[in-house]
């Protein structure tokens, strides 16, 4: 009895590999997907090696962890865990100064108080007036925040620290925090009440999953504009969301 017993857990242990290793052949063309498309939109200090590298650890980790109970496919939640874990890669050789990340918080802060105090969204002239800064510095600083870091909206959820956006770490159940239902719907109101231009930008930029060169061509706008409407809609959002406290 208890050598059959022990043959069945040798076999569903055989088992469960196989299974993690068939998943991992089958969505490595996924990592290659997910590297690419992150990597038209980031330096060329970059490496494509060092981003597929952290996506297939991103991957395995999706293979040990996907539970069917959960009602997700495994493809989206591969792709959350790969994405995470080629966005810690990216943070772990963060290459901007901190004046660039108190920056992009100060935007951020500047964007709260006009807003409150107005009722309205803060324009570009607004916000570089709350600054003190002529309109063409203030351009200067969103494009600097832009081309500092990869702006995901996982990194909202924190507002600690110097840093522009702070990691959420790969480690986290994308079904535990990072994933409430809650927090999905205050992003979504967020989103939603952007300006218009800033929100055509996001949707073209992570839904269509266009590049600043091809939005630009969209909005008939250069590609620097882009980058600026970009970062100002991720300061708008970090604004909005900076009293949100997950329960």
């Amino acid at each position: 009895m208890t050598a059959a017993v022990g043959g069945l857990r040798m076999y569903s242990k055989a088992s469960v590999q196989n299974e993690q290793e068939q998943l991992i052949h089958q969505y490595a063309p996924l990592v290659k997907r997910i590297g690419y498309h992150l990597l038209a939109r980031l330096p060329a200090s970059v490496q494509l090696e060092d981003l597929l590298q952290a996506g297939m650890i991103g991957l395995l980790e999706a293979s040990k962890k996907f539970d069917h109970s959960k009602g997700a496919s495994f493809e989206t939640y591969a792709g959350i865990r790969i994405r995470g874990s080629m966005l810690d890669e990216v943070r772990k050789g963060d290459w901007a100064p901190r004046s660039v990340h108190r920056n992009s918080r100060m935007v951020s802060d500047a964007i709260r108080t006009i807003e409150a105090r107005t009722g309205r969204d803060a324009k570009d002239s607004d916000v570089a007036a709350e600054l003190e800064l002529s309109l063409d510095d203030y351009y200067g600083i969103l494009s600097d925040t832009q081309g500092s870091r990869l702006f995901s909206f996982e990194d909202l959820q924190t507002t600690g620290g110097d840093s522009a956006f702070e990691s959420s770490g790969s480690d986290a159940e994308p079904y535990g925090d990072l994933q409430s239902e809650r927090f999905q719907g205050a992003l979504a109101d967020a989103i939603a009440g952007l300006p218009e231009r800033e929100r055509l930008v996001l949707s073209l930029y992570y839904d269509e999953e266009l590049n600043l060169k091809e939005i630009g061509e969209v909005l008939g706008v250069s590609e620097s504009r882009v980058c600026q409407l970009h970062s100002q809609a991720a300061s708008r959002l970090r604004s909005r969301l900076s009293d949100w406290k997950l329960s």
